[in-house]
């Protein structure tokens, strides 16, 4: 049983920027240090493409749309801070995505609630900067020691900076050691004039937004050191296990587009996730999915099993039984709040994987053994991936039938 679990969860990023996972810029140094002495996920899928789709899965143990379509965090669902909260557990969250604010219900069970809806943003920096949210984490963990340093604490922390618009400051594209020699304004009018449009016909615009991206994870990992330097400050790094993981990817013109939207492939999906101080270090083969942290969080702490948690616990890794991993998305552009009736899914089992649009009643089916990129579907499906094609369509529009008995 842990004392003590921080979720470290950064938006937008991209598994392949890590040098763990293969990237060799140097873009996550602390990151990479913190993820040799902790258990690496190699197949880790989240369960959606943007943030609405990814954080239910993540926080809640669920899938996006297992109650229909999405108005706030369903009040059926359970986060992972209110069996915490409950079991004595102090709880504290710090971040600034306005997805995941009070106003929609994310603030349930939480001692402490940061969401910065009350502070002002700018256009080229819409949300609080990670050194904010540092220092707010920080003075929590502080003050914590002080006070209750015996009481076990559960700490989310959310950091936004590798969020497009991609305007980072100078010091951190020279931290990075890129060549880009742009003004912001210059940043900025990309993300309007290219992104925003996704307008992958320059592949040297999209080359340069990748970069910019990139000097976002350079910035984000120095936010994780400060982190991790607070809580050693503090004596408590010993008596904590610490995740980190992100809620989906950015698209760089890989299968056409940019940004992250409803797709389902690797690029949006294929999430990092590590977990320091649980296991000896080492890479884990196993297909996991992010339903699988709060399930492996509550039972940390000693916690029975949560009822409505889909996940199981991640530890002991001999005892983990793989499963499939499950996405699903609505098209977040065709109206305010979402198109539910252009929905697309994803379901991969081993090195198989399929997605399915389903207004266009539309197939892709990959074998990741020889096409990891995802660059080529095949042209027909094999006898397995027909197999899946069953398991998936059990998932498709299943809130339909509910409602109807």
């Amino acid at each position: 049983m842990m004392k003590n679990v921080i979720l470290v969860t950064l938006d937008a990023t991209r598994r392949d920027v890590f040098g763990v996972y293969g990237d060799s810029r140097g873009l996550t140094p602390c990151c990479d240090e913190l993820a040799e002495k902790s258990v690496v996920f190699e197949k880790a899928q989240s369960t959606g493409p943007y943030t609405q789709a990814a954080f239910p899965g993540i926080l809640t143990s669920s899938h996006y749309l297992d109650f229909g379509e999405p108005r706030g965090l369903a009040k059926a669902r359970t986060l992972v801070s209110e069996p915490l909260h409950e079991a004595g557990v102090t709880t504290a969250a710090f971040h600034s995505n306005p997805y995941l604010c009070a106003y929609l219900g994310w603030d349930r069970g939480w001692d402490v609630f940061y969401d910065s809806m009350e502070d002002e943003v700018g256009s080229r920096v819409p949300y609080i900067r990670g050194d904010i949210i540092t220092q707010k984490a920080g003075r929590w963990l502080r003050e914590h020691a002080q006070k209750n340093r015996n009481d076990p604490f559960f700490l989310w922390v959310h950091y936004m900076d590798v969020h497009e618009p991609y305007v980072p400051e100078r010091r951190y594209i020279d931290l990075a050691g890129l060549p880009i020699e742009l003004e912001e304004e210059e940043m900025y009018r990309l993300f309007q004039d290219v992104l925003l449009k996704r307008d992958v016909s320059d592949p040297e615009q999209v080359r340069i937004l990748s970069e910019l991206y990139a000097a976002h994870v350079r910035e984000v990992d120095q936010y994780v050191e400060e982190l991790l330097d607070s809580l050693d400050r503090v004596g408590l790094l010993g008596e904590t296990a610490i995740f980190v993981t992100s809620d989906h990817g950015d698209e760089f013109g890989e299968h056409g587009g940019l940004s992250h939207d409803d797709k389902m492939y690797c690029e949006l999906v294929d999430v990092p996730l590590f977990v320091y101080g649980i296991e000896d270090s080492g890479i884990r083969q196993s297909l996991v999915s992010t339903i699988d942290i709060a399930p492996t969080i509550t039972d940390l702490f000693g916690l029975p099993p949560v009822m409505g948690f889909m996940g199981e616990p991640l530890f002991p890794h001999t005892q983990y039984q793989e499963r499939a991993a499950f996405s699903e998305a609505i098209d977040m552009h065709a109206k305010r709040g979402g198109d539910i009736d252009r929905d697309t899914y994803c379901y991969r089992k081993g090195d198989l994987k399929l997605i399915y649009r389903r207004a266009e009643d539309a197939w892709e089916h990959y074998d990741l053994a020889s096409d990891l990129s995802e660059r080529k579907a095949a042209v027909e499906p094999s006898k397995e991936s027909l197999a899946l094609r069953a398991e998936l369509l059990c998932r498709v529009r299943r809130w339909e039938e509910a409602n109807e008995q």
